[in-house]
């Protein structure tokens, strides 16, 4: 049997522990351990940005950053979006724009998007496209991705 660590952290506002091997992804952590399937494991390289979390709120790509790394860090998924049953202006937004089509990148753009506009909630059309384009999606033409945020970030200036 491998020796297996214990990795405390806040995901999503809840303290949880877990007890890992040292080489397991935080992405599989997040999927395995915790339950926050909306976690997508995508190319598992680092190049689509399907498993994209926040970490301390930087958005990281989870299938690169090892659970013990995330030690004593405050995570934030996609199921930490919502709050109350009430959905995030993103999450939202991609409804009422399409921004999604399979659905399966857009928890990764859902939380870089975040990531933006707390960071820069008045980026303009051209910066986000750049920033968004960090993520793939084989579904769409991106469009209805921008609309979507952009849509967001005004309801969220009010």
């Amino acid at each position: 049997m491998r020796e297996k660590i214990e990795v405390s952290f806040t995901v999503n506002g809840e303290p949880r522990t877990v007890r890992v091997e040292p080489r397991r992804t935080l992405a599989d952590t997040l999927r395995e351990d915790c339950g926050l399937t909306g976690t997508h494991l995508g190319c598992e390289h680092g190049v689509c940005g399907a498993c994209t979390v926040l970490v301390d709120d930087q958005p990281v790509r989870s299938c690169l950053m090892f659970a013990v790394q995330a030690a004593g860090a405050h995570l934030r998924t996609v199921e930490g979006l919502a709050r109350g049953g009430e959905l995030h202006p993103l999450q939202q937004a991609f409804w009422d724009h399409h921004g999604l089509q399979c659905g399966f990148c857009t928890p990764g753009f859902l939380m870089l998007a975040v990531a933006i506009l707390e960071h820069d909630p008045d980026i303009g059309e051209a910066e986000l496209r750049e920033a968004l384009s960090a993520n793939l999606c084989r579904c769409t033409g991106y469009q209805n991705i921008i609309k979507s945020v952009l849509a967001a970030a005004a309801e969220m200036r009010k």
